[in-house]
């Protein structure tokens, strides 16, 4: 299968770069996965189109202050580090740039203690692939508490606007620091919502999907099947694996918020039936492109996106390419909000 089939044109003003006011006001596009029926609403018609016994998933990862805008400590050139994941004690998996100039053994500075000297320091001791290096910090007191102080939000690069709010990259039920990028169709829910959604007999479950380097990575390679996700860390609990059993026992539908949610269900549907789910966590490199066969999800909502992205292959996975794409086309003549901070999307 060619990557070239999940590509489709996307004007530039289309991509949202700021978030709207209220959460909850986005646009909805709904897509009838039997009947290639297509709708448009306003977000909060979800609370019409989801039915009480239906438990809604969502991923309560918090992103990291991830981004460190540093130097090199001998030249004294600038430099960038995304922090992905913390390996062991103080090394870090990180995206650099300018990545060819910064080879094993090369040493970084990372904000001023007034006295001239570095809040933080690093030195790289592996190098990856496009950018991709391993570092280790050195520094006084707690690492959390500086890279809150040092570090800024992960924007992903085709937003151009400065996020003067950094909660509203964050879901409003982030629980778990981990993340290096936000579970995205989540951030269009408020506690009010979610509260009207329970009321409504919709349950409501949390998993964690920890969002690393395969956010970040385009894929390189001409065939679907070629493609290797990135490792990214999970958990599931006891609770939300309570929840899953009871839903699909009782015949209600599982409603995965966002493709990490998504991921994380299929990987744990690929380690138990669902008579025997249970807590579980651990690495998951699950691809899901067409011709995969859905065990859990039987709902998505997400929000809309890259072209010849692995997330445009998920939801095709779900609803079938062409659906997707002439979905996808409607969203742009309609000139719906793209991305991460756009509109959602709800495959049904």
């Amino acid at each position: 299968m060619n990557v070239n089939e999940f590509d489709f044109d996307l004007p530039e003003r289309l991509i949202a770069q700021t978030p709207l006011a209220d959460r909850t006001s986005s646009r909805l596009l709904t897509l009838n996965k039997a009947t290639g029926d297509i709708g448009h609403e306003r977000f909060t018609k979800l609370a019409e189109l989801l039915n009480p016994g239906d438990t809604l998933i969502l991923n309560d990862t918090r992103v990291m202050p991830a981004r460190l805008l540093g130097v090199k400590a001998d030249t004294g050139a600038k430099v960038e580090l995304l922090l992905l994941k913390q390996l062991e004690g103080d090394r870090w998996e990180t995206l650099a740039k300018p990545g060819k100039r910064l080879r094993a053994g090369v040493k970084l500075n990372f904000g001023d203690d007034g006295e001239g000297r570095p809040l933080l320091e690093a030195e790289i001791v592996a190098e990856g692939e496009q950018g991709a290096r391993v570092v280790e910090f050195r520094y006084e007191g707690i690492f959390n508490e500086l890279l809150d102080r040092l570090g800024e939000m992960p924007l992903p690069p085709y937003i151009k606007e400065r996020l003067d709010d950094r909660e509203r990259y964050q879901t409003v039920y982030a629980k778990h620091e981990g993340s290096a990028a936000a579970p995205t169709a989540g951030l269009h829910f408020t506690k009010e919502f979610l509260d009207e959604l329970a009321r409504k007999g919709v349950r409501i479950g949390y998993i964690t999907l920890h969002v690393g380097l395969g956010t970040f990575r385009p894929m390189s390679v001409d065939t679907v099947e070629e493609h290797t996700m990135h490792a990214e860390y999970y958990e599931l609990s006891e609770e939300t694996a309570a929840l899953l059993r009871e839903a699909k026992a009782g015949g209600g539908r599982i409603v995965a918020v966002g493709t990490t949610s998504a991921r994380t269900l299929e990987t744990v549907a690929a380690r138990y039936a669902y008579e025997e789910l249970r807590a579980c966590s651990g690495w998951t490199d699950i691809f899901i492109f067409p011709g995969y066969a859905f065990k859990l999800v039987d709902a998505l909502l997400t929000n809309f996106h890259l072209p010849k992205s692995t997330l445009v292959m998920l939801v095709s996975a779900l609803a079938g390419r062409s659906a997707i794409m002439r979905a996808y086309k409607e969203a742009v003549d309609r000139e719906y909000r793209f991305f991460s901070f756009g509109d959602a999307m709800f495959i049904y």
